[in-house]
C-alpha cells in the first residue's frame, strides 16, 4: 500500500506519522501539489492518502478527487483538534487519528456536495445576505424544515445513509436535526459558509446533496 501525507498549514506532525513521506501545503492544498502525488499514489493498487489538517483541507481534497474523478483514492483524516467532521466521520484527533489512518481499514461513506461542485466535509452555516436573519424555505427530501425566517440554516454530512442532515436555528429552542438524500434552501437572498469558508456571492438558494459516488474513509 502506497501511503502519503498532506501536512497542511504546517500542522503538528503527530508521531504515528513522523516516518511517513509528507508534502507541505497551505491550508487549503494547492490542486496542484495533488495532482503531483497522484500518479506516485496510483503506482499501487491500494493509494492511501492522509490528510494532516482541517475540515476545509479535507473538503478541498476531496472537492478535487471528486471533479478529477479519483474517488478511488484512500483518504485518512487527521485534524488537530475536535472539528465537526472530525465528529461527523468519528475520525478522533491527532496521534490517535493518525493510527486510525495508517491502520485501518477504508470503507464507502457517502460524499456530500453542493450545487457549486463543492463538497462538505463538517458544517455548512447559511444566513442572511447581511448575516441577518435567513428567510426563505428549505426542505430535505420531502420534509419541510423551515418556511419564514429563523436565525441560520446548518447542514451537516452523517457517517452512514442517507448521508445529509440539516436543521434552523430559533432562539435557544433545542434544534430538531431532518436527514435525507438533499437539504434544499430557496431565498430572497443568503450568504454560505462551507467547512469555515465564507462564501463571496449572495445566493437565491443552495442544495447540499448526495454525490453518486461516495469517498473511501480511512477509520
Amino acid at each position: 500500500m502506497s501511503t502519503h501525507v498532506l501536512r497542511c498549514d504546517g500542522a503538528p506532525v503527530p508521531i504515528a506519522l513522523a516516518s511517513q513521506p509528507t508534502t507541505q501545503t497551505d491550508a487549503i492544498p494547492d490542486t496542484g501539489e495533488i495532482d503531483e502525488l497522484l500518479p506516485v499514489l496510483a503506482a499501487d493498487s491500494l493509494p492511501r492518502l492522509i490528510v494532516l489538517g482541517d475540515d476545509a483541507a479535507l473538503a478541498a481534497v476531496l472537492t478535487h478527487l471528486m471533479r478529477t474523478e479519483r474517488l478511488n483514492v484512500e483518504i485518512g483524516y487527521v485534524p488537530v483538534d475536535k472539528t465537526y467532521g472530525s465528529r461527523a466521520y468519528e475520525t478522533g484527533t491527532g496521534n490517535a487519528a493518525a493510527r486510525r489512518a495508517l491502520e485501518g481499514r477504508a470503507t464507502e461513506v457517502p460524499l456530500i456536495r453542493d450545487d457549486t461542485g463543492t463538497v462538505l466535509v463538517g458544517r455548512a452555516t447559511l444566513v442572511g445576505a447581511e448575516g441577518d436573519k435567513l428567510e426563505g424555505e428549505a426542505y430535505v427530501d420531502d420534509t419541510q424544515l423551515f418556511s419564514g425566517k429563523v436565525a441560520a440554516m446548518f447542514v451537516s454530512p452523517t457517517l452512514e445513509m442517507p448521508g445529509v442532515r440539516a436543521t434552523v436555528q430559533r432562539g435557544v429552542r433545542k434544534r430538531r436535526w431532518v436527514s435525507g438524500r438533499a437539504a434544499q434552501l430557496g431565498t430572497p437572498g443568503a450568504r454560505v459558509t462551507r467547512d469555515g469558508i465564507n462564501s463571496e456571492r449572495v445566493v437565491p438558494r443552495s442544495t447540499f446533496y448526495r454525490h453518486h459516488e461516495p469517498w473511501l474513509l480511512v477509520r
